[in-house]
């Protein structure tokens, strides 16, 4: 098995070995791509494939594209899956892979053969170049106009081994491109630090922070989705095609895009020729335009889910996750607790229950506080198991998250002793006192004041948004108790108090999901100080204690799309080609698209889960995957509306068959608007993602 690294150090050499042969990428103009095959040959680049080597061949095609080189290292890696007779033969040759016999080859001059794989499987040809001539036009190098003569390889191959060489071909020129619009997107970011326009560098303007961010986005689940193809491809497992196709589409959106949000940044300054950006340009641009003409013949990722039986690959959580996904699967359908629980708000008290006596709730705390020192990847498991079925458990799993573990970290013994033992029953009904008319994403400048009178607090203020208040019992309340703290967030102290208590006021609002939020008015409040959570102005750690629970929930909105997913195609399988045409439709396309974005959110997810808690990628991978579910939840619910008309924008508790995803999907339209505002609205994670890039405030 290849080390860290053993591949780090290939990395290094490969770099360097570019860099003397080839140059940069403004080198592509006048780069010989014959000059640096010879010398790939003698440093085994093209051996790779015999070794089976994905990883190492994948890191020098990237390497290639950061400097707009179309050395085909990739199509040579593809060509060793033929038998071996073939393969060895092949192997001498310098090949470029193509499905059909073609007019035009992309190597720079430098190929000499042709290998022309049949999609469905058939007999295989490598077949010389006679003749080949430049061709102007998008790609530099240009692309050669070619001349075949007869096969010099011929063999015969089955589906199987067709499409596995031209996936592997496909995701060759998919790495490349994406590095390509890598390395433009960090060019850009370079710049947005020191560009200085108006009196400002520009990387402080709020448009620029939100490009770069949205690019950040796109280029990290990118990434991590090809490395997920890489080793299902390098270990072949059997939903290997699948998922470099999903990585592949996910590429082929992406990266025009963040090429030109690059090009934007740079503005005039990566216009020009002697900058890289149009070299790069046009590698991406070349890369994702051949990636058409080796479509296997499984066809696109919608295709394959309305036709088979395959659904998203699982991401990697761990086996002892996955072995409590079992178990948690398995109380639910014990419980018959599936999809009893179409809106989130909803609650079970049976399964709340059955979860509870399986020591799930706060399984997470020491033992001498009832837990089982579980994993975070453990606790991620149980909140998207609970979510994806729909099952009432939230609220419960909430408390845990959000008032528990900081009560574990800052409360009291007492406080310990009386509220974790009401959280591992699933019985804390409580709701969170933070938002306030001028402080939603700005939590820092909320201005309910708490007073000391004594030993107690007298508390006045108002708090909005504050979901479930009229059917709660306790209030966690962030209050403001020293006006004169800088910062600001230094004078908050956070409370912890029956919504009983005399003074407060309820007024319900019902949002546009159904969810009652309320207006919650504090008239003179009195509260001990034992109602203090935390010391006097150190709330803000235990807030922040609190918001890190996230990442325990962050795959929450990802589960929920999955899971809308799943019930679009299985509702499309019925009759996939009355319900969204045949292949080449737009509604698959369309199909392709939701499906490729979820498993990003879900990539993302699970990146953040394997991360160290000290690692600040972990925060940021968290956040990314928020705000690629919440903006993707919106377009979800507007696709199906798209799709189905009329009938999907009816309502439902699932029940319903004749209605698309029974329901649900007319629901989680109306709820997408909260994944997108709820915690810090989506700009505003975005303007913390650009931060964490570097990018000034």
């Amino acid at each position: 098995m290849t080390t860290s690294q053993e591949l780090a150090e290939f990395d290094r050499a490969a770099d360097r070995l570019i860099a003397s042969t080839w140059g940069g990428a403004t080198a592509a103009e006048n780069g010989d791509v014959g000059r640096l095959w010879l010398r790939a040959v003698r440093q085994g680049w093209f051996e790779l494939g015999a070794a089976g080597a994905l990883d190492f061949a994948i890191a020098v095609t990237r390497r290639l594209g950061r400097v707009a080189c179309p050395l085909p290292v990739a199509d040579a890696f593809a060509a060793a899956s033929l038998p071996d007779d073939a393969a060895l033969k092949i192997a001498e040759m310098r090949i470029v892979v193509v499905a059909d016999p073609t007019e035009y080859v992309d190597a720079g001059g430098a190929a000499t053969h042709v290998l022309v794989v049949p999609r469905s499987g058939g007999q295989a040809q490598a077949r010389p170049i006679i003749t080949q001539t430049p061709v102007p036009g998008l790609a530099v190098p240009a692309w050669n106009r070619v001349e075949l003569g007869p096969p010099s390889v011929a063999c015969r191959i089955d589906p199987r081994t067709a499409e596995r060489v031209l996936v592997l071909t496909r995701l060759g020129k998919a790495a490349r491109a994406l590095a390509a619009a890598g390395h433009a997107h960090e060019l850009a970011i370079e710049h947005a630090k020191s560009r200085t326009q108006f009196g400002r560098v520009i990387g402080s303007f709020g448009a620029v922070q939100q490009r770069v961010a949205q690019c950040q986005i796109d280029i990290r689940s990118a990434d991590l989705m090809l490395q997920a193809a890489v080793a299902a491809l390098q270990d072949h497992r059997q939903d290997a095609t699948f998922t470099a196709e999903l990585a592949i589409a996910r590429i082929t959106a992406i990266a025009p895009a963040v090429q030109l949000a690059a090009h934007h940044t740079l503005a005039a300054s990566g216009y020009f020729n002697e900058h890289a950006l149009p070299w790069l340009f046009r590698r991406v641009h070349a890369d994702i335009t051949m990636l058409s003409t080796l479509q296997p013949a499984c066809g696109s990722v919608g295709d394959v889910l309305v036709e088979t039986e395959a659904r998203l690959p699982r991401t990697e959580v761990g086996d002892r996750s996955e072995g409590l996904r079992v178990k948690v699967r398995r109380l639910i359908a014990a419980h018959e607790a599936k999809d009893k629980a179409l809106a989130p708000g909803n609650v079970d008290p049976v399964i709340v229950k059955a979860i509870a006596e399986q020591g799930w709730l706060g399984f997470e705390w020491p033992p001498e506080y009832g837990g089982q020192n579980a994993s975070l990847a453990e606790q991620v498991v149980l909140n998207e198991e609970t979510t994806y079925h729909r099952v009432g458990a939230g609220k419960a799993l909430g408390s845990v998250m959000l008032i528990g573990s900081s009560i574990l970290r800052h409360g009291t013994e007492e406080q310990k002793a009386k509220f974790l033992p009401i959280i591992r029953s699933g019985e804390l009904d409580f709701c969170l006192g933070y938002s306030e008319p001028e402080a939603g994403s700005d939590l820092a400048s909320l201005r309910t004041r708490a007073v000391r009178d004594g030993d107690d607090w007298v508390i006045n203020g108002q708090k909005l948004w504050t979901t479930g208040a009229h059917v709660s019992d306790w209030v966690w309340l962030a209050a403001r108790t020293d006006p004169d703290a800088q910062p600001r967030h230094a004078g908050i102290t956070v409370f912890l108090f029956p919504l009983k208590t005399s003074g407060v006021t309820i007024q319900e609002h019902t949002a546009l999901s159904g969810e009652v939020s309320c207006s919650v008015f504090y008239d003179d409040v009195r509260v001990p100080d034992t109602a203090r959570v935390g010391d006097v102005n150190g709330g803000w750690s235990v807030i922040v204690d609190a918001l890190a629970g996230e990442r325990i929930t962050m795959g929450n909105i990802a589960a929920s799309l999955h899971r809308q997913l799943d019930d679009l195609v299985d509702f499309v399988s019925a009759d996939p080609t009355a319900l969204v045409g045949g292949r080449g439709s737009y509604q698959r396309a369309m199909i392709t698209d939701l499906a490729v974005r979820v498993q990003a959110a879900r990539t993302l997810v699970s990146a953040a889960v394997g991360a160290r808690a000290t690692d600040i990628g972990a925060m940021f991978d968290g956040a990314m995957a928020g705000v690629m579910a919440g903006d993707l939840a919106e377009d979800f619910g507007e696709a199906m509306l798209s799709l189905f008309g009329p009938v999907a924008a009816l309502s439902g508790d699932g029940s319903r068959p004749d209605i698309p995803g029974g329901g649900a999907f007319e629901y989680g339209l109306r709820q997408s608007i909260m994944y997108v505002v709820g915690g810090g609205t989506n700009d505003v994670q975005r303007g913390l993602i650009a931060r964490g890039l570097g990018l000034p405030r």
